[in-house]
């Protein structure tokens, strides 16, 4: 059975998500395509979805304005796999509140009990790279690229904490939806993305 798997093409990181997703897909030697995504039709037709990193509140009012928003929580609410990274993250929490600013007004999907802060590492000056284990999915060691990471504060009871660094929270699971703060897209290492596809086969 062929999969695909679609990459939300509002805003972010869409290009480097989808080679990701290709590499990780030849690798497994799964049959499968990795697509752009941006109407409700188009990811009507998905077995999984990638929320890229890119500007949270864009991509929420974008995805909201074209009518895919309500079609997006309506599949995942049916067991479709997701994979939100940094903006991503943001997007399926429940509620978002910035370092510097405080609480958000943005579209959320409301997917994950999670309390999360923005840009929680500092703004795009502070961007790093670090190590982070997240043994739990088999993935002992990977290099996270954070750039105006958020972390998780708090989690609920049906949350799953995949990664941590600095003891804040940097990547959850829930069922078949994963978050991190990290963005896997930027390193060579396609061990994340891997775990996607093969949730989504």
């Amino acid at each position: 059975m062929s999969i695909t798997i679609g990459v939300l093409s509002v805003q972010g990181d869409v290009y480097e998500n989808i080679l990701s997703t290709k590499a990780a897909i030849d690798e497994l030697g799964i049959d499968g395509k990795a697509i752009e995504a941006k109407t409700p039709d188009e990811i009507s037709s998905l077995d999984g979805l990638i929320i890229p990193g890119g500007e949270s509140t864009t991509i929420g009012h974008l995805s909201l304005a074209n009518g895919s928003l309500n079609v997006l929580k309506e599949k995942i609410d049916n067991g479709m796999p997701v994979l939100g990274i940094c903006a991503g993250m943001i997007m399926l929490s429940k509620t978002a509140s910035d370092r510097v600013v405080g609480k958000t007004d943005q579209p959320l999907l409301n997917i994950l009990d999670i309390k999360l802060e923005r840009n929680s590492f500092g703004r795009q000056k502070q961007s790093f790279e670090a190590d982070v284990s997240l043994d739990s999915i088999n993935i002992p060691k990977f290099s996270g690229v954070f750039i105006r990471a958020p972390s998780v504060s708090e989690v609920g009871p049906d949350v799953e904490i995949l990664a941590k660094f600095n003891e804040k929270i940097v990547a959850v699971k829930k069922g078949n939806v994963i978050g991190t703060s990290f963005h896997p897209e930027l390193t060579q290492d396609v061990s994340l993305h891997k775990y996607f596809v093969i949730l989504v086969k």
